[in-house]
């Protein structure tokens, strides 16, 4: 429980700090967002399952909400 806390205050303190990159930086970068989470959830860091779980379940209320857009008229 520990680990997963330490590792949490990490990935939030990473995004924290990772808000002022340059437009040069931002633009260098080839990996979107969503490779860069992928490539994480799949290595072997403690948590980084968790990852892998959100995107999924991010990418089931997405399809949900899509379904539910295109019944309503």
């Amino acid at each position: 429980m520990t680990t997963r806390l330490a590792v949490l205050g990490v990935v939030l303190l990473a995004a924290a700090c990772g808000g002022g990159d340059s437009d040069q930086a931002r633009d260098r970068d080839t990996l979107t967002q969503r490779q860069r989470d992928s490539i994480l959830a799949q290595s072997k860091i403690p948590g980084a399952s968790g990852v892998g779980k959100a995107m999924r379940v991010a990418d089931s209320v997405s399809a949900r909400v899509r379904a539910t857009d295109s019944v309503t008229p």
